[in-house]
């Protein structure tokens, strides 16, 4: 039953509504006051001491909230790994808390969640840092972990291969992600030899042993040089008495950093072209060298960037997106290092504006160093930072992060305090030599990732390019045009088979795919059924020719509580039936009838011939695909990158991994080498699923 307001009520309402209007109504609004002078932002007391074992300590007192932040830096990142090792010092990050002193790796877990609180490692370009937060009253334990983590880390052989899997999981999805291609290529052309030139990889990671691992700890994971920050509720003398237990035989000065190469220089601006087969869009990175951390021209130049591509506002995302509607953002950034930073402005766009994009982003460099910024201009981008850098120093373990990059960096002592000032401070002709000094488009390195037979000639026109393929291997010209050829099917090898695979996502199990070929009188039959996680439920049946070639798909099911069907025959070199699938837009319907080249393999039928082709070290072969779903045909390839062993339920197989690259969905697969070569293992990219076999 529907209820009247009371009347009273109502009339309320409408009575503050007019009265409110009418006030307004009589007084005009005012102006707001105009700001005050900035004045040093005034920060929480702060001690230092150095205990006997030579760790430095910096305390930053604030009572405020029962809560404690710790941070132990130490000079010891990804630029102290040794060449051919790529992956140490971020290995020995991930097992430090993985089990030490007394505690096994659950152990560590359960003990600092039940306390609320957080305890990690990581190691940067520069710094290697353990971290833990807590609630004041556990204090102790916090000492206790970060001691037990830097001090008396276990390397248990077990957490080594996990840790070990985890990260050759995650270089294989990184592989797949163009974003991510085109961070790795940036640092190679852009630091060159240099170590921040370089990144871990498979190989790299598969070389790393037990042994490795700990003479990185004794060598690297020092007290001496290192700087322990704590902020919260606490002071010096209680960081003295719980330092003093918590890092007991922690002793020793670490091995003297080796002479770093300079990073290569330019002379004009030079272009990578990485080259991703089947890609619709084009990821586009151009960077420059820039200073060092504590260079007198950082804050005008955090201003530059700002104004020039840091958030919605700025020049670089205004106008690709806003104007031109290229992309969904355009952004630029600073980044800070211990040797020489670097300034980077990157967007994504597709394929057919790349050219325009990257020239439009090379306008706009230019452009702000040139040409005088508006005085308005100029005072918005510096009012944004000064308005939010207060949210950057809020919680302790904030505050501890920025004391740290102080004393690390070698910042004058009162930088937090006066950095807002020094901002508001800023002048146009500071903004100028700032922009002038941080960003270099005549001398940039470029990076596109992207169909490198779609963009190539645009990108000529712009400037000199190079291109490699994911792996960073130099590519030719003819390497970006595929011809397809017949997959040269064995029918041989098409044996009647059962296989189960297990669908997992981050290594939990998430769904269940089972297969069988059969032999029929007029070929084979290949029947698969998938069951993932609720999301997917279908049944393919597909009929093969006694060459192994197409004759027919039926597919029906369900994806996203949606029915999908595929019902397609391949016959006199066409491609004729039906399908209805989901697509990102909704249920999609579409009447195939379509010339096929011969040869043509349906999408649904990779998986069952895989095992008939020729496998060998650097086989390599260029086919075209045919999708119901999509209604066209794509040449793709697969090619033989290597041998690796592959970790099942039930022992390892040595495989081939080879990448199926060109499709809609760009693939790995991982086949036995030996005879029969049997579908052992999936990898589907841009996304965190396996699909690993079980029987």
């Amino acid at each position: 039953m529907n209820r009247r307001r009371p009347r009273c009520i109502r009339w309320a309402r409408w009575a503050v509504v007019v009265v409110g209007a009418s006030v307004q109504a009589q007084e005009p609004r005012q102006a707001p006051p105009a700001p005050g002078p900035l004045v040093p932002a005034a920060l929480p007391p702060i001690a230092e001491a150095v205990l006997p074992n030579g760790l430095r300590i910096v305390v930053v007192e604030n009572r405020r909230h029962p809560i404690l932040s710790l941070t132990l830096v130490l000079p010891a990142g990804r630029v102290l790994d040794p060449a051919g090792k790529e992956g140490l010092a971020s290995m020995v990050a991930g097992l430090l808390t993985k089990g030490a002193g007394a505690r096994s790796a659950d152990q560590i877990a359960e003990t600092i969640e039940r306390v609320g609180g957080s305890l990690g490692a990581n190691a940067g370009a520069d710094y290697f840092a353990v971290t833990a937060t807590a609630l004041s009253k556990d204090r102790a334990l916090a000492f206790s972990l970060v001691g037990d983590a830097v001090a008396r880390p276990i390397f248990a052989a077990t957490e080594i291969e996990l840790l070990r899997t985890q990260t050759l999981s995650a270089l294989e999805l990184e592989r797949s992600q163009p974003d991510a291609l085109a961070a790795r290529q940036l640092d190679r052309v852009l630091y060159g030899s240099h170590p921040y030139g370089r990144r871990a990889t498979q190989t790299s990671v598969q070389r790393i042993s037990r042994t490795d691992l700990i003479g990185f700890h004794r060598s690297r994971i020092r007290p001496r040089g290192a700087l322990l920050v704590v902020a919260g509720d606490i002071t010096l003398a209680e960081v003295r008495r719980l330092a003093t237990p918590a890092f007991r035989g922690w002793l020793g000065t670490p091995m003297p950093a080796p002479t770093l190469p300079a990073p290569p220089t330019r002379t004009r601006p030079e272009i990578t072209l990485v080259h991703r087969p089947g890609s619709v869009q084009s990821n586009l990175i151009v960077a420059n060298l820039t200073f060092g951390p504590n260079d007198p021209r950082y804050h005008a130049a955090v201003v530059v960037n700002k104004l020039l591509g840091e958030g919605a506002d700025s020049r670089l995302f205004q106008v690709l997106r806003e104007q031109k509607g290229w992309t969904y953002g355009a952004y630029s950034s600073l980044t800070r290092r211990r040797g020489l930073g670097r300034f980077e402005a990157s967007t994504e766009v597709r394929s057919e504006v790349t050219d325009s994009a990257l020239t439009e982003i090379l306008t706009q460099l230019g452009t702000i160093r040139s040409v005088p910024v508006s005085g308005e201009e100029l005072e918005r981008a510096k009012a944004a930072i000064v308005g939010s850098y207060p949210l950057t120093v809020q919680t302790a373990q904030q505050v501890a992060d920025a004391v740290a990059d102080v004393r690390l960096y070698a910042l004058p002592r009162d930088y937090l305090e006066t950095y807002r000032v020094k901002i508001g401070a800023v002048s146009p002709d500071d903004f100028v030599a700032a922009a002038q000094a941080a960003i270099r488009p005549a001398e940039a390195a470029i990076v596109v990732v992207g169909d490198g037979g779609k963009i190539l000639d645009g990108l000529k026109g712009i400037a000199p390019v190079s291109i490699v393929d994911g792996e960073g291997a130099s590519l030719s010209e003819a390497d970006l045009t595929l011809t397809a050829s017949v997959l040269p099917i064995d029918p041989a090898k098409l044996l009647a088979t059962r296989d189960s695979f297990s669908v997992r996502v981050q290594g939990a199990p998430f769904g269940v795919i089972t297969s069988s070929l059969t032999p029929t009188d007029s070929g084979y039959r290949y029947t698969e059924h998938s069951a993932i996680g609720g999301f997917v439920e279908q049944t393919t049946i597909l009929d093969l020719d006694r060459s192994g070639g197409m004759v027919a798909v039926k597919q029906d099911g369900k994806a996203q509580g949606q029915p999908t069907t595929i019902e397609v025959r391949y016959r006199g070199g066409r491609a004729t039936g039906s399908a209805n699938t989901i697509s990102p837009e909704g249920p999609k319907a579409v009447t195939v009838d379509t010339v096929v080249a011969a040869g043509t393999i349906d999408d649904n039928a990779i998986q069952a011939i895989l095992p008939a082709l020729p496998w060998a070290p650097n086989a390599s072969w260029s086919f075209n695909v045919f999708s119901a779903g999509q209604n066209e045909s794509r040449v793709t390839s697969l090619k033989v990158l290597g041998t690796e062993m592959v970790k099942l339920d039930r022992g390892s197989i040595e495989s081939y991994k080879v990448e199926w690259s060109g499709g809609w969905q760009p693939a790995t697969f991982w086949i036995s080498v030996a005879i029969p070569h049997k579908l052992v293992k999936i990898g589907i990219a841009n996304a965190p699923i396996e699909i690993v076999r079980v029987k």
